[in-house]
């Protein structure tokens, strides 16, 4: 289940594009920010405290402060998903990109989506690869036609091949061979040197 030449190129970008993520956080992890935070209204220009109606985005907005330890997980989990990528794709495995894409995308919501795609285009792949030896779409479709065509042809065949039956005529010649048999077998017994008594000499004129 090794990945090819073109999976190995897209898990690449895929790593690059996370570590460039990674590197977004950075400057969080040095000094205290201020970021600002959206959320609906609850009516019409009415926001819930502390949020207040932001007239040029047309939303309830918020500034608020964060701590350095506040980016540090995400930041963690972007770097070491970013990292095992990049080692998956490198010792060309499979499983291993698109378990760490579909648990970064999860991880990262709709920001991401593109690495939920890439797990899923990864297994698909390798389902394609599995069951028609061909992972690309046309190669697989084409399989797929022919392993129809071939299926359809056995089961012409199979259709206008005879029933092989036993006719009746053999088994009746069978049962009456078994009845000639017993009748044949001699009624009376044979004499017995044993039991019968030996017959009497015949007397000489």
């Amino acid at each position: 289940m090794g990945i090819d030449t073109t999976e190995r190129r897209v898990g690449f970008v895929a790593g690059a594009i996370a570590l460039v993520l990674a590197g977004l956080f950075t400057p969080h992890l040095y000094k205290n920010t201020w970021i600002t935070e959206t959320a609906k209204p609850v009516r019409g220009h009415t926001c819930a405290a502390p949020y207040h109606w932001n007239t040029v985005q047309k939303t309830c907005t918020h500034l608020k402060l964060t701590h350095p330890s506040d980016w540090l997980p995400q930041f963690i989990l972007i770097a070491v998903m970013a990292i095992a990528i990049i080692a998956f794709t490198y010792f060309r495995k499979r499983v291993g990109v698109a378990f760490a894409g579909f648990f970064l995308g999860l991880a990262l919501g709709s920001v991401g989506f593109p690495f939920l795609i890439l797990g899923g285009w990864l297994l698909l792949r390798a389902l394609r690869l599995q069951r028609y030896g061909d992972p690309t779409f046309f190669g697989s479709s084409r399989a797929a036609r022919e392993q129809a065509q071939a299926k359809r042809a056995n089961r012409a065949v199979v259709a206008r091949e005879p029933r092989t039956r036993t006719p009746a005529r053999t088994r009746s010649r069978k049962g009456d061979a078994d009845t000639a048999a017993i009748t044949a077998r001699p009624v009376t017994p044979e004499p017995s040197k044993r039991y019968t008594p030996k017959k009497p000499p015949r007397k000489r004129k």
